[in-house]
């Protein structure tokens, strides 16, 4: 679905698609994707303006508040990051600063960028994967390199790095390549083009991966910034690995992808999507609202400070250069069982002017949750044990027991919204899902009688459902 066609009532469309009631939530979260959607059709200085309309979403658990954020960021083909209020804490403390929400986004905004543009050079690249394994199934000759005249000539810093590291064998050799050998090579292309080979064994030598280190404070970036700028002096490090043709096509295309592509134009990209597209969903935000503080602990209202500004709108410093939180969409979430929505500081309650409610999950809710949805619990679970041959069936009366179930389990015990239903499929399936692996059995049809027969006693025992399910 292209972006730029959303309409509010065509988001809501695709969110029924995997969530379940909730319509006053779609609502809102629709409205405030079409509304970025008009705001970039704005002049200049207009949009610059033009805020997004922050939400907060109060509901209990398990009622869809985190997944109404998610699919509305697949939707708009977003950055989108979740995070947890009570993770960070106020200056001077121990934890995550405030910051690090911003530059979790950055980074999930370079990925998207990055595939997209991998997806634009994936045919070049493929071709030169290919390349590399019929070189590598095909080897030509090696003899040893001679080495250049250096004496008289400048000094020069990479010649010094690339002396303190030993050269490899292959930086000693070269390939000579006869006639035979390319002909040989191009039938090896072919045949892997056509698939002839996809099962084939291959030794191919990779470039060692850097490992990413996300919500670094800005000094701990500055230092590994300047680790990376040595590293880039060196020879790159070489791994093997033995591995299918098919898997070798993948690892080597998606090296030769990231050769043909310009970092620095995906950094930039990223930052300005970031800017203008990011989501960040802050849950558990009832959690730091209080206005009562115990001595020893840390200041929540210190932490709600600490947020203010990102959601106010401020320059964040990343690895990749500043960004702008003006036009970042913030969802706020919680289930202000204890708290109030009003017991955030007033700054903060004002960065949040649309308040929407999540309902209660009710029995019919639950029966949709089961077998509506794209791909609904039920489906999961009949294709996993489809997988073993097992085709099972489920009653209209199974579902209806087992919503009602869920519901009275949630109102005898805690309410933790749709994730009952998780629990209790998987103590119904239990011995199903144990013996398929060894036993033929063919069709199951799951009925009334067997829901009662499994799930019945420990229903009506409090005691061991508070531990079960």
């Amino acid at each position: 679905m292209q972006t730029i066609n959303l309409t509010p009532r065509s988001i809501v469309a695709e969110l029924d698609k995997h969530i379940i009631g909730q319509e006053e939530a779609k609502r809102a979260v629709a409205i405030a994707l079409r509304n970025r959607l008009r705001r970039l059709k704005l002049e200049d200085d207009m949009r610059q303006e033009v805020k997004p309309k922050n939400l907060l979403m109060i509901g209990p658990t398990g009622v869809g508040k985190t997944e109404i954020a998610r699919r509305l960021a697949d939707i708009a083909q977003a950055p989108f990051i979740k995070v947890e209020a009570t993770k960070y804490t106020e200056v001077g403390y121990v934890g995550r600063d405030v910051e690090s929400m911003v530059r979790d986004l950055v980074e999930q905004a370079i990925r998207l960028v990055k595939k997209q543009k991998h997806a634009e050079v994936r045919d070049k690249a493929e071709a030169k994967a290919i390349e590399r394994i019929a070189k590598a199934l095909r080897p030509g000759k090696k003899v040893k390199k001679t080495e250049p005249n250096t004496a008289g000539m400048p000094f020069n810093l990479a010649e010094m790095f690339k002396n303190l590291t030993p050269p490899s064998q292959e930086e000693e050799e070269q390939e000579v390549i006869t006639d035979e050998i390319a002909a040989s090579r191009r039938q090896i292309r072919q045949q892997i083009r056509d698939g002839l080979l996809d099962k084939h064994e291959v030794t191919i030598k990779l470039e060692e991966k850097k490992v990413q280190l996300n919500s670094l404070n800005p000094a701990m970036e500055q230092m590994m910034d300047m680790q990376e700028s040595l590293n880039a002096l060196r020879p790159k490090k070489k791994i093997e690995r033995t591995v299918s043709v098919r898997e070798a096509i993948e690892l080597l295309t998606e090296e030769e992808a990231e050769r043909l592509v310009n970092q620095e134009d995906i950094n930039q990209q990223a930052l300005k999507l970031a800017e203008e597209n990011g989501i960040i969903f802050i849950d558990e935000i009832d959690k730091i609202a209080t206005r009562n503080q115990h001595a020893g602990e840390v200041s929540r209202q210190g932490v709600q400070r600490d947020i203010l500004p990102i959601v106010e709108g401020s320059q964040v410093p990343t690895k990749y250069g500043l960004i702008s939180t003006d036009h970042i969409l913030f969802i706020g979430s919680g289930a202000f069982h204890v708290a109030k929505p009003s017991d955030l500081i007033p700054e903060l309650q004002g960065r949040f002017p649309i308040r929407v409610h999540l309902n209660d999950l009710t029995k019919s809710d639950f029966i949709r949750i089961l077998s509506e949805p794209k791909n609904a619990l039920l489906k999961q679970y009949q294709a996993l044990l489809n997988t073993e041959g097992v085709e099972i069936d489920f009653t209209p009366e199974a579902i209806d027991r087992m919503a009602e179930y869920a519901v009275k389990l949630n109102e005898t015990t805690d309410n933790i919204g749709a994730r009952r239903l998780h629990t209790i499929i998987e103590t119904l399936l239990e011995e199903l899902l144990f013996e398929s692996a060894e036993m033929s059995m063919g069709n199951i049809t799951i009925t009334e009688q067997y829901v009662e027969q499994k799930l019945e006693k420990i229903v009506e025992n409090q005691d061991l459902s508070r531990y079960i399910l």
